[in-house]
């Protein structure tokens, strides 16, 4: 049975919580620089008698915890807001840069996703104090998911540790339970530093750091023959020299790897970081290795999945207007899919299917028992991080999809408070998943060196602007 009163605390937000959500589409600001998105969400859960602590956790200048309630059990529910660059679309049925000039774009719904997620808290905590059931909700505020450099350093610093249970959702071009396994990843940049020389008349006196890379990435593709075949790894030569007639003295490299599971990917972090040291002897250079970001993969928790199914199928898809299906299938002419519109089936559950994208929600899965919800917010065809998503996540299509996501998750969270056994069997699962294994973190540095480069970057640029 579908609660009534929960379900109608979370519809009448739908105004407030939707001009929070169109106002990050607008704002539409990067990883590492989503201060008005960040003060914006942690704004409206003050103004909802949650309370704000740990500003800046695990090194992030945005990230936030915002509390409610106290006891047992304790509900954890992530907030996301970051934008992606390049995707900048107007609300259109083609590709258009936005008429205000903003190049970034939501093109994976993360106003949807931080706007939905505070609906459901707010909107389960309203039922709670009504109904004098003592629990307690948590909503992390969570930047910079985009670049995998958020929940990890958080996870790091001990934020998801008191929780029982935490929920998620994200938009996707079907409805359906998240219920996917993820790959674990690390991005790393590997550095090598020589000597220069003129390479004409002595070039025996420089120690070439483009040697260096050179053999850093023969070493990657015969290590590539040894890896699992569901595996992958990447590189990007960033710099090798400024000019052919000098020995460089720098060269950067980066590299991402993707594995089955965290263990996969700290074995392989090693033995990449035996290939740098192996490259920096070979041209008696020097190497420098840093953990730029990683991810957990994505446990599934099928217990809280078929309970998710049970309030997907009560509720269905996202009822949809005849407008907005055409909008759709207009966006798939552009573009040349089968024009279907959007989806008005929930999907099968996946089951824990593997996913080649990454989350850094993976990070919390091996903490708590994790599970989510996945709404169709976009046509049929189009994938995260496009402009078609983009201009959905900013109309009544994004809204709609929203709005289903946060009924899900005040439902389901709900009954993770209320009934112990579900809460138990969750437990139980989780536990046999990770079969002993204790959280560490992929992320190796003591601070975010993406956000400790940001933020530095930032500063000169402050410092010349007033200059």
């Amino acid at each position: 049975m579908i609660n009534m009163d929960l379900l109608n605390e979370v519809n009448s937000l739908e105004n407030k919580v939707w001009d929070l959500a169109y106002r990050m589409w607008e704002l539409s600001e990067l990883s590492l620089e989503e201060e008005q998105s960040s003060k914006l969400t942690a704004n409206y859960l003050a103004d909802n008698d949650f309370i704000l602590s740990d500003h800046g956790i695990g090194g992030l200048d945005y990230a936030w915890v915002a509390t409610w309630g106290s006891g047992k059990p304790v509900l954890g529910i992530t907030v996301e807001f970051d934008a992606l660059p390049g995707l900048g679309n107007e609300i259109i049925t083609n590709k258009m840069p936005r008429k205000d000039g903003n190049p970034n774009g939501h093109g994976c719904g993360h106003n949807l996703i931080g706007a939905g997620a505070i609906c459901a808290a707010v909107a389960l905590k309203r039922y709670l104090q009504k109904n004098n059931i003592n629990a307690t909700i948590k909503v992390f505020g969570c930047p910079a998911e985009e670049v995998l450099t958020g929940k990890n350093y958080m996870a790091r610093a001990g934020a998801f540790d008191t929780l029982d249970a935490c929920l998620h959702w994200h938009p996707l071009n079907k409805t359906m339970p998240f219920n996917i396994n993820t790959p674990a990843l690390t991005n790393l940049r590997v550095e090598f530093f020589g000597k220069t020389s003129h390479s004409g008349l002595a070039p025996w006196d420089g120690r070439s750091a483009a040697h260096a890379a050179e053999i850093f990435v023969h070493g990657i593709n015969a290590m590539r023959e040894h890896i699992l075949p569901e595996s992958r790894v990447q590189y990007l030569i960033e710099k090798s020299g400024e000019a052919v007639n000098v020995v460089s003295d720098y060269a950067r490299i980066n590299v991402g790897y993707r594995g089955p599971n965290a263990k996969n990917v700290l074995k392989y972090m090693e033995w990449m970081r035996d290939i740098a040291k192996g490259a920096a002897l070979a041209t008696q250079t020097k190497e420098a290795f840093t953990n730029l970001a990683g991810a957990y993969d994505l446990l599934p928790n099928q217990v809280m999945a078929d309970r998710v199914m049970h309030y997907l199928t009560q509720l269905g898809a996202p009822d949809w207007t005849e407008e907005e299906q055409a909008f759709a299938k207009q966006m798939q002419e552009s573009e040349g899919y089968e024009q279907v519109g959007l989806s008005t089936e929930i999907a099968p559950d996946p089951k824990g299917t593997n996913f080649g994208g990454a989350t850094d929600v993976g990070d919390i899965s091996y903490i708590t028992p994790t599970s989510g919800v996945a709404i169709a917010c976009w046509p049929t065809g189009f994938a995260p991080h496009t402009w078609a998503a983009t201009a959905c996540n900013g109309m009544t299509i994004g809204r709609k999809g929203m709005m289903r996501a946060a009924q899900v998750l005040a439902l389901t969270g709900l009954d993770l408070i209320a009934e112990s056994d579900f809460l138990t069997a969750a437990k139980m699962e989780f536990l046999e998943r990770t079969n002993g294994w204790k959280y560490q973190s992929l992320c190796q540095s003591d601070i975010p060196p993406l956000a400790a480069e940001h933020s530095h970057h930032i500063d000169t640029h402050d410092a010349i602007h007033h200059m």
